[in-house]
């Protein structure tokens, strides 16, 4: 009977001793990329669609700032460049009214050079043809010199329209990212203003697991290594995912003040991310246990 007590003494302990030894390599908690987004201009909320929780992808509108305004300067501006391209067709008019009469001249001037020569003209007549013909050529040089006023004030009002132009794209605020989001800071109606956050957002559907390891492990560990992930599923059991290392940093730090002990915290060890695919049980700070295989 003593032989089988024993016997079963030995076995709680080795089972005992193998769960001690089953600890994980490394331990952290789960984080994502998070994006603020801000506005660029100041105005009013007219549209915000900011909802905590809410699945975006690349593109969607988050929100929309009054912008009546610049709607209007715009419309302005275009109306002064109509006006100016008329004043250009009305130039571009008056040059070829010149121009004809500088072809009539030049023929008259002809005719008069040759009774000159031919002793039926007199130099008075020779010299106002040519002054008229001098007149219409100065004429035209000068009204032809008026484009590059006019073109100059074109570019002008071409370069305030983008500038307003861009300030009504920015009244549209979109999503950079495919994400989900996670705070918002802001309500319809409130005002906006530059670098204000509006809300704060991250793609979820896969998590970095960060986790610490020491210079001992650090030659084991490769980025694109398979990790197996441990989480908590009761206070007994854990769930295993897979996991990916992502990336290694490259210097060493003090372990984080998130560990307990101060054994641990004195420690030198080496940050890695484990890329996870969440399926919805994975939550931003929730801890996790790392195996490299």
């Amino acid at each position: 009977m003593n032989r089988i007590y024993l016997l079963l003494l030995l076995v709680v302990m080795a089972a005992a001793c193998k769960n001690g030894d089953e600890t994980s390599d490394a331990y952290g908690n789960f984080e994502a990329d998070e994006t603020i987004i801000s506005s660029e201009i100041a105005g009013k909320l007219v549209r915000f669609e900011g909802e905590e929780g809410r699945q975006v992808k690349q593109g969607d509108v988050l929100a929309v700032i009054d912008s009546s305004t610049v709607s209007l300067q715009i419309l302005q501006l275009q109306a002064q460049m109509n006006a100016i391209a008329v004043k250009k067709v009305n130039l571009r008019s008056q040059i070829d009214v010149l121009k004809q009469q500088l072809k009539n001249a030049k023929i008259t001037q002809e005719r008069v050079h040759k009774l000159f020569s031919d002793k039926a003209a007199t130099q008075q007549q020779v010299d106002d043809i040519d002054g008229q013909v001098r007149v219409l050529e100065q004429q035209i040089q000068s009204q032809q010199t008026q484009f590059v006023a006019i073109d100059s004030e074109m570019e002008v009002l071409q370069a305030q329209i983008a500038s307003a132009q861009n300030q009504l794209d920015k009244s549209v605020i979109k999503s950079p990212v495919n994400g989900t989001i996670l705070e918002k800071y802001t309500e319809l109606g409130e005002l906006a203003a530059p670098a204000k956050a509006l809300v704060k957002l991250a793609d979820l559907s896969e998590l970095d697991l960060r986790v610490y390891v020491s210079g001992d492990q650090l030659p084991h560990v490769k980025i694109g290594q398979s990790v197996e992930v441990l989480i908590d599923e009761d206070k007994k059991t854990n769930q295993s995912l897979n996991g990916v290392v992502s990336w290694i940093s490259s210097e060493a730090e003090f372990t984080p003040k998130i560990i307990q002990t101060k054994e641990e915290r004195v420690k030198l060890v080496y940050a890695v991310k484990v890329k996870v695919k969440n399926d919805g049980r994975l939550k931003i700070g929730m801890p996790g246990e790392a195996n490299f295989k």
